[in-house]
């Protein structure tokens, strides 16, 4: 997938980083056919698949271009990931791949990069359409169960993983929430509807974060594009960028409940043995339904997408979900 924020570097310089991440021993010979190839299934980072002299195979991952403008929540993304694969690989048994080696000293190009080990295993999110329902759903089911020991990690307070940290949810989803229509704002990209009233939503509703007390672990992007399976079972969770401490709703895996058009929610609300949502609850996932959907509207522009098919989708589903919070056009 196409964005400005995929940082490719010369094969010389991919070179480079093989040498100081593995030993001049493992640099591969540059008329090798195929060593190295990009992954194209995510949207921020630039990814690539790397066959090193002796025949192991890893992933090179390298943080946005320093002068690409990103947006607020996304500033330090990768700092937060390798926080997260700590806190994860420590605290419970979720698989995530390792992390080889990781270099922020800008020496060999703008940005922080990292290695890490290849998977040898399907994205979920790319064969999900073919495979059979029963199989599908067994995966969401393991899916919701990882989620939930995941969200078992409790936090200090609300926020970012390095802090600083909030005792009120309200506050830090309030902050979040202001960010990316600040983001919006500053490059005055349409949403189809005022920004104000945005914020009149949330204000109204803003009562029903109040019911979350207690921090814990999200990684709010885990959807099944960064879900890896083999042999019917989740081998590993990539992409933790955008992981905080907050409220477990957040979750990718709860946004069906509110908005059909991102699947059905029943198989990962099983796997993670969570009730139908009270009264409470389905405003709250409302609120962050919305968040997400700005967020996708907003998102197109700061990652320069050529066309706009993920911009129109967003915004019929902005329509659709304020409509719920009795907001309709005309």
């Amino acid at each position: 997938m196409e964005s400005v924020t995929k940082n490719r570097q010369p094969l010389a310089t991919l070179q480079a980083m093989v040498q100081r991440a593995y030993g001049p021993g493992q640099v591969p010979d540059a008329d090798a056919d195929g060593w190295v190839s990009e992954l194209g299934h995510g949207w921020f980072n630039v990814a690539y698949r790397i066959r090193l002299r002796d025949g192991a195979e890893v992933v090179l991952k390298i943080a946005p271009p320093q002068g690409v403008e990103v947006m607020t929540y996304e500033r330090g993304a990768m700092a937060i990931e390798l926080a997260m694969l700590d806190i994860v690989r420590t605290h419970t048994s979720v698989p995530v791949p390792a992390v080889d080696f990781y270099d922020p000293s800008h020496e060999l190009c703008d940005a922080d990069y990292f290695f890490m080990p290849y998977i040898d295993a399907d994205n979920l999110g790319v064969i999900s359409e073919r495979l059979p329902a029963a199989e599908r759903d067994a995966y969401m089911e393991q899916l919701g169960a990882l989620n939930r020991e995941l969200n078992s990690i409790p936090g200090a307070a609300f926020g970012p993983l390095a802090g600083p940290g909030d005792p009120s949810w309200r506050r830090v989803f309030t902050g979040l929430f202001e960010d990316i229509l600040a983001n919006g704002e500053r490059r005055s990209i349409d949403l189809g509807w005022d920004y104000d009233l945005m914020r009149a939503v949330l204000a109204e509703h803003a009562g029903s974060l109040d019911e979350v007390t207690e921090p814990r672990l999200v990684e709010w992007d885990l959807w099944d594009s960064n879900v890896m399976v083999r042999d019917g079972k989740i081998v590993a969770v990539i992409d933790h960028e955008r992981a905080f401490y907050g409220d477990p709703l957040i979750e990718a895996g709860f946004a069906a409940t509110q908005i059909p058009a991102f699947g059905d929610s029943t198989a990962f609300m099983r796997g993670y043995g969570h009730p139908a949502l009270t009264r409470t609850q389905e405003i709250r996932r409302r609120l962050y339904g919305l968040h997400l959907l700005l967020t996708m509207v907003i998102e197109t522009s700061y990652r320069g997408h050529t066309d706009t098919k993920q911009y129109d989708w967003s915004r019929a589903q902005l329509d659709d979900l304020l409509a719920l919070f009795g907001h309709t056009r005309g």
